[in-house]
């Protein structure tokens, strides 16, 4: 870092300007277009938890509730309003590419590059459009990252507590920051930066982010640890579609638009091989270590997303550099972002709700993209992160003309029994308007909210095969189907009335436990 410009780091310079425009255009993109179809199903389920607030839960980390709750309280639950944490969030994730990028030595050029560079790839902007703990996840990753090369520019350990601080909420966030840690880890001591742990601040930075994460750590020993039981399950069923080497890292090029390789690529050659890169080889290996720790763990491919802003940062400057010193290659600095933009715009229909849902299969088609999986049974018309935002309401609005149909004496012991959380969240979030009560279900954490007062004597079925339901019941009824077009084909099932549970409700609890 140029000695010069020491003293910029707090400071809005010419190229933290750019960033900020970058960042202020992500958000604006994403608030145009993220209510154009309906919400998410996992959308539905931490609204859910938002009214049960708790210090863990069985399959995610309770950051995202209480935020859900807080968004909730301030500007309300409409679809925008719910998506308005991601879409600055994804901001947020821009404008710190912008600032890595200037700490590692980036000026103008390269903080545009690395800017568009976020802003174009389709994983990450898929990402800033729904409510999710892998909207916030970056801003823990590369917020660290940012105060890490700070401190290393400035010689100022003493702000290393700060990385404590964002580690520890990465981790109420999502359990998989812990991954990341490991993976910083083998980084600081694998290069010079080893350092670091003769100073007291790097000590303290990890007893402030074990002190964070404490009350989800005591949460799940207090539960018996369900998240590695529901982690066990996933494994054993083969739920997610697991990948080699080869193909994982096949899916890293595709995820991130390939075209925007030439970027991050370049910036991991920045910093594992390039003289000037070779100050911050910790984030190089950082990569190398937490790419490797996901392929051996078989993890979904976009567990990787957060980290490569920094490498979009790095490439950046590379090609910054490359410009500045040979006159021939002054296009350069021009060309790298102009092509992440193009290939983003191009890219964009893919993750973004900017057509008609006919038209997303026709255009994949023309891109010659197939409709992707990440797990095994994964069957729609459109790829999940779209289809799951269709045919909640309409579900909702059947269930209620079977409820409401009942005489009122059974209604008022009528529970609904919903097979999965998206179900459930449905249920709960869009029923209040045609007076249904609140559901109940087996799946994840929906569980320990229990069968409420339910007795079993009267209960609607969404997602209950008609042979486990005449197992479990005097009697029967078949409703109507179903199905949406656009939805995903786990949610197409005859809608079931089971009238007398052969157990009290209470009792056989523990059999609707499923955990995946």
């Amino acid at each position: 870092m140029p000695e010069d410009r020491a003293g910029e780091w707090w400071r809005c310079t010419g190229e933290m300007r750019i960033a900020w425009a970058v960042a202020g255009l992500a958000v604006l993109v994403e608030m145009l277009t993220n209510g154009r179809y309906g919400y998410f199903r996992d959308e539905l389920y931490y609204l859910a938890a938002s009214d049960h607030l708790a210090f863990g839960y069985v399959d995610f980390a309770p950051l995202i509730a209480w935020a859900a709750h807080a968004s909730r309280f301030l500007i309300g639950d409409s679809l925008h309003a719910v998506r308005l944490m991601p879409a600055l969030a994804f901001g947020g994730e821009v404008l710190l590419a912008g600032a890595i990028a200037r700490e590692l030595g980036g000026r103008r050029w390269a903080v545009l590059t690395a800017c568009a560079a976020v802003l174009s790839c389709p994983v990450i902007l898929a990402n800033g459009g729904r409510l999710a703990m892998n909207a916030l996840e970056p801003l823990f990753w590369m917020g660290c990252v940012y105060v890490l090369l700070v401190a290393i520019n400035r010689k100022r350990p003493e702000l290393l507590p700060w990385c404590g601080v964002l580690l520890g909420l990465g981790l109420e966030n999502k359990h998989s920051t812990a991954f990341f840690v490991g993976a910083l880890l083998v980084g600081l001591l694998a290069t010079s930066e080893r350092r670091l742990f003769a100073s007291k601040w790097l000590w303290i930075a990890a007893a402030i982010a074990v002190l964070i994460a404490l009350p989800n750590a005591v949460w799940q020993y207090q539960h018996h640890f369900p998240t590695l039981e529901d982690l066990r399950n996933v494994k054993a069923l083969h739920k997610n579609v697991e990948l080699p080497p080869l193909a994982f890292m096949a899916a890293q090029i595709l995820m991130l638009n390939p075209l925007s390789a030439v970027v991050w690529m370049a910036g991991l050659g920045f910093l594992l091989f390039h003289r000037q890169g070779e100050r911050y080889r910790v984030l190089g290996v950082t990569y190398l270590a937490l790419l490797a720790i996901m392929m051996a763990l078989k993890g979904k491919d976009y567990y990787l997303a957060p980290v490569y802003p920094m490498l979009f940062a790095a490439g950046g400057v590379l090609w910054e550099r490359c410009a500045e010193s040979r006159r021939r290659l002054g296009w350069v600095r021009v060309a790298a972002p102009a092509i992440v933009l193009a290939a983003g715009l191009v890219s964009a229909p893919l993750v973004l709700p900017l057509l008609p849902p006919e038209r997303i299969e026709p255009y994949m088609e023309r891109l010659g993209i197939k409709v992707g999986r990440t797990e095994t049974n994964m069957r729609g018309r459109l790829p999940q992160h779209f289809a799951d935002e269709f045919g909640w309401p309409e579900m909702v609005e059947t269930v209620a003309g079977i409820y409401n149909a009942l005489p009122a004496a059974e209604r008022a012991k009528t529970a609904i029994l919903a097979g999965n959380y998206g179900e459930a969240g449905a249920i709960d979030f869009f029923g209040s308007r045609y007076g249904l009560p609140k559901a109940i279900s087996g799946h994840q954490n929906y569980y320990y909210w229990g069968p409420r007062q339910y007795t079993g004597e009267s209960m609607i079925l969404l997602e209950v095969s008609l042979k486990d339901a005449q197992k479990w019941c005097q009697s029967v009824d078949q409703g109507p189907v179903n199905a949406p077009y656009w939805g995903m084909s786990w949610e197409d099932y005859t809608i079931l009335t089971c009238h007398g549970l052969k157990k009290p409700l209470g009792e056989a609890w523990p059999l609707f436990k499923f955990w995946n």
